[in-house]
């Protein structure tokens, strides 16, 4: 059994430089996505980190839970490499919690993205049920954690995700639960007198931003299986500081009427969780009734 770090404490452990998930210079990818989950009536957050670096592929778990205002629910297990890629792990995430977290990365396949595409599975179990499923090993994990139960109820609250190219950035995305998952491309050439960005879906264009150089930050509302996404931009390091910078693109449903870039990114939401090593318990509250979101956080190749 693979032997995981991890604590429970308010500031937890410092992760090393070699495995810091913020510090892309050290990192070829990074994707975090975040589940609202329930156990013995809380509501815990769980934010899983999928990190590939010069010294290999590595995940991170971490749990908290502000539905008591008392005495949060919080467990943090920091990157490792995966020397062992199955192995299972009880942690204790306070109030007389315990939890089980089982995995199986013997068989996955990987893409361009440190998150496995199948071929695994990662579960989180308490009581014998089992309250996050990752993967689409889904009976071997029911066997190997012998949960009574086989209901998963658990919602993708966000998604964040490192991306990298020369002119074209890629990825994929489900907007919702029962939704099927949608190609992303985003084409932006900052070069010449006419920058200009485009953002297509499953190849039909949705987004086209002409005279880039004022309109280098703005949000546009789209059609994703036909509910509507707020599409939001900020390319402004790319046209002014591209040596240095990265752009920002959010897809987000569930967006209020009057939201804008600038109110959106103000607020302390999803956007501040984003921003912050750790969750504040106002943004966690926020983060529920926000819909789904999807940030991307787009780099350019040498």
């Amino acid at each position: 059994m693979l032997d995981l770090p991890f604590c429970s404490g308010e500031y937890g452990v410092q992760v090393t430089d070699a495995f810091a998930c913020t510090t892309i210079r050290t990192m070829e990818n990074v994707v975090t996505c975040l589940y609202r989950i329930k156990i013995r009536g809380m509501l815990p957050l769980v934010t899983i980190t999928w990190c590939k670096a010069l010294v290999g592929l590595g995940v991170s778990l971490n749990m908290q839970d502000y539905s008591c205002d008392n005495v949060p629910c919080k467990t943090d297990i920091k990157p490792w490499l995966f020397s062992k890629k199955r192995g299972s792990k009880t942690l204790d995430v306070g109030l007389n919690t315990k939890v089980d977290v089982c995995w199986d990365l013997s068989r996955a396949k990987y893409g361009a993205s440190p998150e496995p595409m199948d071929g695994y599975f990662f579960a989180i179990a308490y009581d014998n049920e089992i309250v996050l499923l990752l993967g689409d090993m889904r009976e071997e994990a029911y066997s190997k954690m012998q949960a009574k139960s086989h209901c998963v109820d658990n919602t993708m609250i966000s998604r964040r995700e490192h991306i990298f190219g020369r002119r074209y950035y890629s990825t994929k995305a489900q907007f919702g639960e029962n939704g099927r998952t949608h190609d992303i491309l985003i084409e932006c050439n900052t070069r010449g007198k006419e920058p200009r960005l485009s953002v297509k879906v499953d190849k039909q264009l949705v987004v086209q931003v002409k005279r880039l150089m004022w309109k280098f930050r703005g949000n546009q509302t789209i059609l994703v299986d036909g509910f509507p996404v707020e599409l939001f931009w900020d390319v402004h390091n790319w046209l002014f500081s591209p040596s240095d910078g990265h752009a920002v693109f959010m897809f987000q449903t569930s967006v209020p009427a009057d939201k804008s870039w600038s109110s959106l990114a103000s607020s302390t939401s999803f956007f501040q969780w984003h921003h912050t090593s750790a969750s504040s318990s106002s943004s966690a509250k926020d983060t529920d009734s926000s819909g789904f979101s999807l940030l991307l956080y787009a780099w350019k190749s040498d």
